[in-house]
């Protein structure tokens, strides 16, 4: 009878010292679980533009439109000699319809114009050799040699540099912004007496591609932000 008595307060005891500690555990993960931080991992890098997009617009005005029809693709013709001559393809240019703006046809415009047709024609280089590119567009005077006057193309037919390769560097990048992450993370534990958990949860991060500046719109500036949770323990 004395053995048994000493058995069940043997069972007994664990069962009070199991029920405790999961009771401590419990109050602990309880006290834990909202123990996080947020922080944001941020990755930047310069590139140089790897697409070129150059609008070449050229316009003539003047009352007779055949013959303005015909200087337009003497125009075109000349343009085009001039980009194969600096070493651009064929493969690379387009050769848009000339258009025609009729001065006389428009209801609130000046009746008294010293000509009625402006026919605007558009040549668009498009190369992944942005230096060659931009090397020609700095000697584009040269068709003013030739009688060609290239304008403006404005709003509407704007040079543009792109970064098309941004989807071979977007891991290394994430990667980068998430170690970056983990250090302001890490921080922020040992400033608060902690130590930094595993991660909660991690978004895939917002990239974005602007120029670097208004004068150099051939560099890019890469930039990732990303966001990460912690959790943090004792």
């Amino acid at each position: 009878m004395k053995q048994k008595e000493i058995i069940a307060a043997a069972i007994l005891s664990l069962s009070i010292f199991s029920l405790g500690w999961f009771i401590k555990a419990g109050i602990d993960d309880f006290a834990n679980k909202d123990r996080k931080v947020n922080v944001k991992g941020l990755a930047e890098q310069e590139v140089e533009a790897d697409l070129v997009t150059w609008p070449i617009v050229s316009k003539e005005l003047g009352n007779d439109l055949p013959e303005l029809y015909n200087k337009i693709g003497a125009t075109q013709g000349k343009i085009k000699a001039f980009l194969i001559r600096q070493g651009i393809k064929e493969t690379e240019l387009a050769v848009n319809a000339p258009q025609v703006v009729d001065l006389n046809a428009r209801e609130y415009g000046e009746k008294n114009q010293p000509y009625r047709y402006i026919v605007t024609s558009v040549i668009t280089v498009t190369s992944k050799n942005v230096k060659q590119v931009r090397a020609i567009i700095a000697r584009q005077g040269d068709l003013l040699k030739e009688g060609v006057a290239i304008v403006d193309g404005g709003y509407e037919n704007p040079i543009k540099y792109e970064f098309v390769s941004f989807k071979e560097m977007k891991p290394k990048m994430m990667q980068e912004a998430i170690k970056n992450a983990e250090k302001t993370a890490q921080q922020f534990a040992e400033n608060s007496h902690s130590k930094l958990n595993k991660i909660i949860s991690a978004d895939q991060g917002q990239f974005s591609i602007d120029d670097r500046d208004s004068n150099t719109p051939w560099i890019k500036k890469v930039r990732v932000v990303t966001t990460v949770t912690y959790s943090l323990k004792d």
